[in-house]
């Protein structure tokens, strides 16, 4: 057991992405920082599985080149490489088939997927995109603002499609049409990346840099409470030791940073409120690929998605093909896909590809992120945090914490946001919560 004098300035709790860089900046700034991971190997949801040399991501990641993410790697000196997916030459799905995907104007005009009508509003729709403000349109959903732009079921589909595929929310009927709209934007004027060698990459460059500035690392330890009065006094782990601290940033899902603190109402309501987005993932490693130039496909008519991942980063043996398979799940639903329904999308986009299998790996319930960003709620500024009200110098980051970013950017933003705050000695706390 830990002696219970041990001291510490900050105890983070997790160690995916926001854990390790909440942890890493506060550290550089030169506080004494110890954080605890509950499982043996640090990274959560960016963990990557290698099978035969298969690079598996927790079903399909990408790094947006214009988010929070991306420039918080850069301040860490986090190294990585990867390359953007193209989209030119993929598909639309819809009735069963495939039809060329209308990425740009030749594609547009020549897809069988849409009529000439259809294609001249879609046209239309997609050339002011990057131009609208979404700011007034955060507490407008998504279907009411598709109904509102377009008379075409088949053109609302496509722009549903789009948004799916930038946010992976299926909830049209709840998502906030300006988040979905500025993440739309963000991947069509800035791109993604795929990285090489998959998300794991990012988890090692911040465990170099959080131990190189101090951070103290402990995986296999999980922590039991956090102990607070009306400030923070520290933890109780598993073992039953007290750590004591000054402060602690509490980087898991709503669920479990309210079973560290039972008695903290806020965040009880938070985990209440939240409603994760998730998706069921196909993950196949092929010796080769039966049709080389099928890269991508989109689902319109059904919330589905597939693309060869290592076209353009490097996941898997010379000549291998890395790809991800996944349907969108429906959040108010209690729903799984069965393997078979992703299967098929394969069997469209790479005839024969059961019979060139190396490694395959099937998630049909995985979370992709913790809070869906609603109309109701005003979008982003419905998150809460990073501060917890009624418990002085008890932070959360992640996914779903704070007024900036989606997905991963999320969780880098939040736990920049919370590293600044405690840096600053908590005295905004009480407005801040307000």
């Amino acid at each position: 057991m830990m002696s219970n004098t041990q001291t510490t300035n900050v105890i983070v709790v997790g160690g995916g992405l926001a854990g390790l860089t909440v942890a890493t900046l506060l550290a550089r700034a030169g506080r004494t920082v110890r954080l605890f991971e509950k499982a043996r190997e640090l990274g959560g949801r960016a963990d990557t599985q290698v099978k035969s040399e298969f690079h598996f991501n927790l079903g399909p990641h990408a790094l947006y080149r214009g988010g929070a993410g991306m420039r918080m790697l850069r301040d860490l000196g986090v190294a990585f490489t990867g390359a953007a997916p193209n989209v030119a030459g993929g598909y639309a799905v819809a009735g069963g088939k495939l039809h060329t995907f209308p990425g740009g104007l030749v594609s547009l005009l020549t897809t069988g997927l849409l009529r000439w009508t259809e294609k001249r509003e879609a046209g239309r729709i997609f050339a002011t995109l990057p131009k609208i403000d979404p700011q007034p349109l955060l507490h407008l959903t998504v279907q009411a603002w598709l109904e509102r732009v377009s008379r075409y079921p088949k053109v609302r589909q496509l722009l549903q499609a789009f948004f799916r595929v930038s946010t992976y929310a299926n909830a049209p009927e709840h998502l906030s049409a300006g988040v979905a709209l500025a993440q739309a934007q963000l991947a069509l004027t800035r791109g993604v990346l795929y990285l090489d060698g998959g998300w794991h990459t990012l988890v090692q460059g911040l465990r170099t840099r959080a131990e190189q500035v101090g951070v103290v690392i402990v995986t296999g330890q999980r922590v039991a409470a956090v102990e607070h009065d009306e400030a923070v006094r520290g933890v109780r782990l598993a073992d039953g030791s007290f750590l004591p601290a000054a402060a602690v940033v509490l980087t898991g899902s709503p669920n479990e940073a309210a079973a560290l603190a039972p008695q903290q109402s806020d965040l009880q309501a938070w985990a209440a409120a939240a409603t994760p987005i998730k998706a069921a993932c196909l993950d196949v490693g092929l010796s080769h690929l039966p049709k080389p130039k099928a890269l991508f496909a989109l689902g319109v008519d059904q919330p589905l998605y597939c693309s060869v991942h290592s076209a353009v980063a490097k996941l898997g043996p010379t000549g291998g093909a890395t790809i991800h398979v996944a349907k969108y799940l429906d959040p108010m639903e209690d729903a799984e896909a069965d393997a078979h329904e992703l299967e098929q999308l394969l069997d469209l986009m790479q005839p024969g590809w059961r019979k060139v299998t190396v490694e395959r790996r099937f998630l049909p319930h995985l979370t992709v992120y913790h809070a869906l960003p609603t109309a109701a709620g005003g979008g982003l500024a419905g998150r809460p945090g990073p501060f917890v009200p009624g418990v002085r110098h008890l932070c959360i980051a992640g996914d779903w914490v704070g007024a900036e970013g989606l997905l991963a950017d999320a969780s880098f933003a939040s736990a920049k946001r919370a590293a600044e705050l405690i840096l600053a000695g908590g005295q905004e706390q009480a407005e801040i919560a307000a």
